[in-house]
């Protein structure tokens, strides 16, 4: 990791892949601020990470969609540790249904979380990686967002967008230093995929040629090597880490 920049914000990140990326940060030498709506769960995590890890850690309550939440993010990490360094924005849902059957409601909280939510984090981080004139900001897309998916005409929009925001930030923010990436993971093992049948994780997992689900863990890797420096030179670029779906 670089020496001078140490401070990094995982949204989302009490549970699953977010808290997999936290956990991979802090093992690295990073601070980080686990933000999350789950405030006992974060506040969990935050105090593991200080203690396994050596690092400063703290939770802060955050609905990405809320500006005034995102605000407050940002601010009290800067008040905390004088920066922002390192931006993942990993929070988001799903609310599946059909689309002929799918709600307003349905779309507009997908949307408003997987989206919006990036946007206004990156947004927010961004105007203090500027004065600083370096920055990593990694987006958490899905493969969902590429191929379409039946049954997720939000998430795979929602995340779609999301890849069409990381170019757009990537290119608006190149000459102040800040690298934008996005990582697309394919069917990785969460709690929300445990829930799934093991006949529906079968016919996942037949499509996959490397025939396996993936880990959180596996996310948390390639996330680690986007903001370090030997990624310095990476930006706009979305990597799959999905198995080899998208052959």
């Amino acid at each position: 990791m670089y020496e001078e920049y140490k401070n990094a914000i995982v949204t989302g990140a009490a549970r699953g892949i977010g808290k997999s990326i936290a956990q991979k940060l802090a093992k690295n030498g990073l601070n980080v601020v686990v933000s999350d709506v789950l405030l006992d769960e974060a506040v969990s995590v935050a105090e593991g990470l200080a203690k396994n890890f050596g690092v400063k850690s703290f939770a802060v309550k955050t609905d990405v969609s809320n500006a005034e939440d995102v605000a407050n993010l940002i601010k009290t990490t800067v008040i905390q540790w004088g920066s922002v360094d390192f931006l993942i924005n990993n929070a988001g849902v799903t609310r599946d249904n059909l689309t002929v059957r799918m709600s307003e409601q349905e779309w507009d909280m997908v949307l408003d979380i997987n989206l919006k939510g990036t946007f206004l984090c990156s947004q927010a981080a961004a105007k203090e990686m500027m004065k600083k004139r370096f920055g990593r900001i990694v987006n958490i897309a899905s493969v969902s967002g590429i191929l379409g998916t039946s049954g997720q005409a939000n998430y795979a929009s929602s995340k779609a967008g999301v890849i069409a925001l990381t170019k757009t930030f990537a290119r608006e923010l190149g000459k102040r230093n800040i690298c934008v990436n996005a990582v697309a993971p394919g069917f990785i093992l969460t709690e929300m995929t445990e829930k799934l049948s093991d006949k529906v994780k079968e016919e996942y997992i037949a499509n996959i040629p490397l025939n396996r689900a993936g880990t959180p863990e596996d996310i948390a890797e390639v996330v680690s090597f986007l903001i370090s420096p030997a990624a310095s030179y990476i930006t706009g670029t979305v990597i799959n880490v999905s198995g080899g779906l998208l052959i």
